[in-house]
C-alpha cells in the first residue's frame, strides 16, 4: 500500500514562490538609482536639514514678540518641509510624460491664482510687493508656483518645438511670449526680484539647451530695460538702488541702509569660526528677514566663514548634480526642465547671497530650501523631484505607469 504525497509540499512551493515574488518587488523598488541621482537627492535634504537648523536659530527672537511661541516659524518651516520630502521623493517617480500632460494646467491655475494676486481683494501686500493670495487663514505665493509650471511647460514647449529653436518668428517667439506674460504677471504685483530669476530661469534655460546666443540677445536687452524702467517707477525701489551705490553707506539710521549694513555687521562678527550656533546679535530684531532674505547673515556670524564656505560650497555641489542630470538627460523635456531648475536654484542662490555681500542691491529674494518659507520650499522642492524623475529615467521610458501602485510598465529597459 502506497502513502499519498503529502499536501503540504505545494503550500511550500506556493509561499516560497510569494517570498520571492516579494524580493523582486522590493528590489525594483530600491534598485540602485544613478550617481547623479543620488548626488542631488543627497545635496537637497543636506541643504533642507541645515535649513531647518537656522531658521529655527534665527526666527526664535522675532517668532516670541509676534506670536508668543519661540518655535512658531520654526515649527511652520519643518511642517512644510514634513510635506515638501515626500512630495519631492513622489515626483521623482513620475514619468516624463505625466509632466508634458501636466504643463499646461499648471500654467493655467498658477496664472489664474496670480491674477487674483493682482487685480483682487485676496492678495496681501507684503514689504511694498503685492505677490501674496490669501484664502481665509492659508496664505501663499502663487509666483512660486508659476515658477514650477514655468519649468514643465518650457519642458513641453521645447519637446513640440525643438526643430524650430532655431526660427526666432515659428520657434523663439511664441516662447517668450507665453513666458513673458506669466512673468508680467508677477511684475504687475512689484516683486522684481523674483521677475528678475523668473526671467533669467526662462532665457538661461534656452541658452543651456543650445539656443543660439544671437537669438536671446533682444529679448535680454528688452528685458534689461523693462527692469530698469520698473526699478525706477518705485521710490522704495529707487532708494534701495540708491543707498547700494553709495559709496559709504553707514549711517545706521537710515532706513535704507539699515538691512544691508546689519547684514555685514552680522558677517564681520561671526569671523573665521563664528560666535556659535545660536548666538546671533543680530537676529535680536538689528537684522530684518534674518531668518529669511538675510539667513546667510546668520550663518556667516553663528557658523563664520567656514560656515558660509560650506553653504556656498553645498550650493556648488548642487549645481554639479544638476549640471550631471542635465549632460545626461535624452529628451528635449529633460534637457528644457533640468536647465530651467538649474538656472532658478542656482542663480537664485547666488542672488541672494550677493546680496548679503553687498553686491546687488537688496532684492528681497530668499535662499532656495535654507531661508523661512513655505510655498518657496515646497515649489523648490517639487521642481527638484522633477529633476531627479529625469535623473531615474533619462531616456523618459516611463517605467511606472501606476505609481500609486507600484506596478511596473512594460518597457524595453530593465
Amino acid at each position: 500500500m502506497t502513502t499519498p504525497p503529502k499536501a503540504s509540499r505545494p503550500a511550500k512551493t506556493t509561499e516560497a514562490s510569494g517570498v520571492h515574488a516579494a524580493r523582486i518587488r522590493l528590489g525594483r523598488v530600491l534598485r540602485a538609482e544613478s550617481g547623479d541621482y543620488f548626488l542631488l537627492l543627497g545635496t537637497t535634504i543636506f541643504l533642507v536639514a541645515l535649513g531647518l537648523v537656522m531658521v529655527l536659530s534665527s526666527s526664535l527672537v522675532q517668532s516670541k514678540l509676534d506670536e508668543g511661541d519661540f518655535l512658531g516659524q520654526a515649527s511652520r518651516q519643518g511642517l512644510w518641509a514634513l510635506f515638501g520630502v515626500p512630495i519631492m521623493l513622489f515626483a521623482s517617480r513620475m514619468p516624463q510624460k505625466f509632466w508634458m500632460a501636466l504643463a499646461w494646467p499648471a500654467l493655467a491655475v498658477a496664472c489664474v491664482m496670480q491674477v487674483l494676486v493682482v487685480a483682487t481683494p485676496l492678495g496681501i501686500e507684503v514689504g511694498g510687493n503685492r505677490n501674496w493670495l490669501a484664502l481665509g487663514s492659508f496664505s501663499f505665493q502663487p509666483s512660486e508656483a508659476i515658477k514650477v509650471a514655468l519649468v514643465l511647460w518650457l519642458g513641453l514647449i521645447v519637446t513640440k518645438k525643438q526643430d524650430k529653436l532655431d526660427d526666432f518668428v515659428h520657434g523663439l517667439l511664441p516662447i517668450l511670449l507665453v513666458g513673458g506674460g506669466a512673468i508680467g504677471l508677477v511684475l504687475l504685483g512689484g516683486d522684481l526680484g523674483t521677475v528678475m530669476v523668473m526671467a533669467g530661469m526662462l532665457l538661461g534655460a534656452l541658452f543651456l539647451i543650445g539656443v543660439k546666443l544671437r537669438l536671446l540677445l533682444v529679448p535680454v536687452i528688452v528685458g534689461a530695460v523693462l527692469f530698469g524702467i520698473v526699478a525706477v517707477s518705485s521710490d522704495s525701489r529707487l532708494r534701495r538702488i540708491t543707498s547700494f551705490l553709495q559709496e559709504n553707506c553707514t549711517t545706521i539710521d537710515q532706513e535704507d541702509c539699515w538691512q544691508s549694513q546689519h547684514g555685514m555687521f552680522a558677517l564681520a562678527n561671526g569671523g573665521i569660526f563664528g560666535v556659535g550656533l545660536g548666538n546671533s546679535a543680530a537676529k535680536w530684531s538689528w537684522l530684518p528677514a534674518a531668518d529669511n532674505d538675510f539667513i546667510f547673515a546668520i550663518i556667516g556670524e553663528e557658523l563664520g566663514l567656514i560656515g558660509a564656505i560650506v553653504v556656498i560650497g553645498l550650493f556648488a555641489l548642487l549645481a554639479v548634480a544638476l549640471a550631471r542630470v542635465l549632460r545626461g538627460a535624452q529628451t528635449p523635456f529633460g534637457r528644457a526642465a533640468t536647465a530651467a531648475v538649474t538656472v532658478w536654484v542656482i542663480g537664485q542662490a547666488l542672488v541672494n547671497i550677493g546680496v548679503v555681500l553687498k553686491v546687488f542691491p537688496v532684492l528681497g529674494v530668499p535662499l532656495p530650501l535654507v531661508s523661512a518659507g513655505g510655498t518657496a520650499l515646497l515649489t523648490t522642492l517639487f521642481a527638484i523631484g522633477v529633476v531627479l524623475s529625469v535623473a531615474r529615467d533619462p531616456e523618459g521610458t516611463a517605467r511606472f505607469s501606476m505609481p500609486f501602485t507600484g506596478r511596473r510598465a512594460r518597457s524595453t529597459t530593465t
